[in-house]
């Protein structure tokens, strides 16, 4: 039995991770492990990254023609749906955000991980207040594979 099917939590080595020159551009990263009828992604991507074989499937990224553009972190139900871009010795980690109050540009954050735990300090970088809030947030680049969510300072 895998860790998420006892604890819910995803390890690393179970994700499809891209390569350095796709995290450089931003790609989508889906944590989507469980097989159940579930494809809002794959109709809302804009450019067809996101594929399934079936309805039950899990969803797939083509990061070649994945943009990073965002729209499948929206729409996520299961809030299974990250972004993470590289740039030099930071990293933009976009998650999903249905927490108040909601974070504003240039805001101070903890950062956290798969287990809710402290990773890091980070700077929101852009909030995009959709049905389902997006937050950008900029983290030094050896958390961008950890970072899954945040919590306001206050």
């Amino acid at each position: 039995m895998k860790r998420w099917e006892r604890e819910g939590v995803i390890e690393l080595e179970e994700l499809d991770i891209p390569g350095e020159e796709h995290l450089k551009k931003g790609v989508a990263i889906i944590e989507c492990v469980q097989e159940i009828p579930c494809n809002p992604c794959v109709d809302a991507c804009p450019v067809r990254a996101i594929s399934m074989e079936h309805i039950n499937a899990v969803p797939r990224v083509d990061y070649g023609a994945c943009t990073g553009c965002g729209t499948c972190v929206e729409v996520c139900p299961g809030l299974a749906i990250f972004l993470v871009k590289i740039e030099g010795e930071h990293a933009q980690v976009t998650v999903p955000y249905e927490f108040v109050p909601l974070p504003e540009k240039g805001d101070r954050v903890t950062a956290l991980n798969r287990e809710g735990e402290h990773v890091c300090d980070g700077v929101v970088k852009r909030v995009r207040k959709m049905k389902t809030p997006v937050v950008t947030i900029e983290v030094p680049r050896e958390y961008a594979m950890e970072v899954r969510n945040i919590r306001v300072m206050s």
